[in-house]
């Protein structure tokens, strides 16, 4: 996943470097830097979480050159069958989304919702190692 981490860091790199300079040469143009920055913000997303699953599991068997097909065998991870951060992550959003048609207030508090639930779900056994099977 390290690959990965820094593939996408680059994407938002790029992103975020393009978001500046539109914004500045359009004179904040609303629309097309909204644009830019919501991509910046997906793709430092997905590297967060790449960077984040390659410090747990570290490299995998597809990222070395003498690895067998075997190596890969075994349970694929730990999947929490009562985790509430799925219900927690999708009301944040449906929070978010409405607060977009009444006000910034609401958006905001979606937000907060939502990144709470993003984090839970990225960090939900980061104090137990992988899972309750330790």
């Amino acid at each position: 996943m390290k690959v990965e981490a820094v593939l996408f860091g680059v994407v938002a790199a790029f992103f975020g470097g393009s978001a500046a300079l539109y914004g500045v040469w359009s004179h904040w143009d609303p629309p097309g830097t909204a644009a830019l920055v919501v991509a910046f913000g997906m793709a430092g997303l997905v590297s967060f979480f790449c960077a984040v699953q390659y410090a747990r599991h570290g490299r995998r068997p597809q990222d070395r050159g003498d690895a067998e097909v075997a190596d890969a065998a075994g349970p694929l991870e730990f999947f929490p069958p009562h985790s509430p951060w799925p219900i927690v992550t999708a009301l944040g959003f449906a929070i978010t989304a409405t607060g977009v048609v009444y006000g910034l207030w609401l958006f905001l508090i979606g937000f907060g919702v939502l990144g709470r639930g993003a984090l839970g779900l990225v960090f939900q056994y980061v104090d137990r190692g992988a899972g309750p099977q330790d």
